[in-house]
């Protein structure tokens, strides 16, 4: 695995290469230091070595430095607010909560489980399948499948994920703004999701959960599009009833759509 560390737009891992982008490159936060030996330390854990490359001498002796003392970042904060990404309208990450996205199509066996399950749970196939299908255009490792992927509260990239399932390719600015059709967001509390048992930090994702989840445990809001309202009224645990909260999305496009999610996250009462 690389770990690239130059001046890129957003983070992302794919094809082997984990992107990392700084939020005042080439400086680096001790936040980013800690996230870095995360990763490091996941990869390390499935007996796969990080090679560290950067054009910039600077940046690249000052993390060497930093990763020769690991000990001083375990107890690092996590911030507020990340500016790694800045795609959305509050121009970062807010960190306060986490969401997993999902399309209609798999929401029903979600809600009669009552569980968010890892891939490998849900397919029940040879992990070699997996990792051979089109939708892993990232090539990611196989241990990847073990795990169900959360992103910050604020961020649109699991609706985008939903839009490449949909069509088996990446999404067109028409497939993200016309044709968007909106995912259903399950809500969880950083703070209560990073004390769960399987709960891991690979340094990339914003937290990820091997095996499984009991949602009726942690959840804090599930965001429906109205127009699933009818279809997904019925198989809905009462358990998770009054979590439950219809949005209509008369959005112009994905970004919209995230920014009117977060802003009612932050309205409804029994979270604040």
């Amino acid at each position: 695995m690389k770990l690239n560390l130059n001046k890129h737009d957003f983070s992302i891992l794919w094809d082997g290469v984990y992107y990392k982008a700084l939020s005042d490159y080439p400086n680096i936060s001790k936040w980013e230091i800690k996230t870095i030996i995360d990763f490091i330390n996941y990869e390390k854990k499935h007996n796969r070595a990080v090679e560290i490359e950067s054009d910039n001498q600077l940046l690249a002796t000052n993390l060497k430095e930093a990763l020769q003392h690991p000990d001083k970042y375990s107890d690092i904060l996590k911030p507020s607010f990340i500016s790694e990404c800045t795609a959305c309208k509050q121009k970062g990450c807010l960190t306060d909560y986490l969401c997993h996205i999902a399309p209609l199509e798999h929401v029903k066996s979600i809600f009669k489980s009552g569980k968010l399950m890892s891939s490998m749970k849900v397919n029940n196939r040879p992990v070699d399948e997996l990792i051979g299908e089109s939708r892993n255009a990232a090539n990611d490792p196989s241990d990847f499948f073990d795990y169900i992927m959360f992103s910050w509260g604020n961020c649109q990239a699991g609706d985008r994920l939903v839009m490449e399932r949909k069509y088996d390719r990446a999404p067109t600015e028409e497939d993200l703004s016309i044709n968007f059709t909106p995912g259903i967001r399950f809500y969880f509390r950083y703070n209560d999701l990073m004390k769960h048992p399987n709960a891991a930090n690979d340094g990339y994702h914003a937290l990820k959960i091997k095996d499984e989840l009991l949602i009726s445990d942690y959840i804090t809001a599930i965001i429906i599009p109205k127009t699933y309202k009818d279809e997904l009224g019925d198989v809905i645990p009462k358990s998770m009833l009054e979590k439950v909260h219809y949005l209509e999305n008369d959005c112009k496009d994905i970004w919209h759509w995230s920014e009117k999610v977060y802003d009612y996250i932050k309205s409804i009462d029994y979270i604040k």
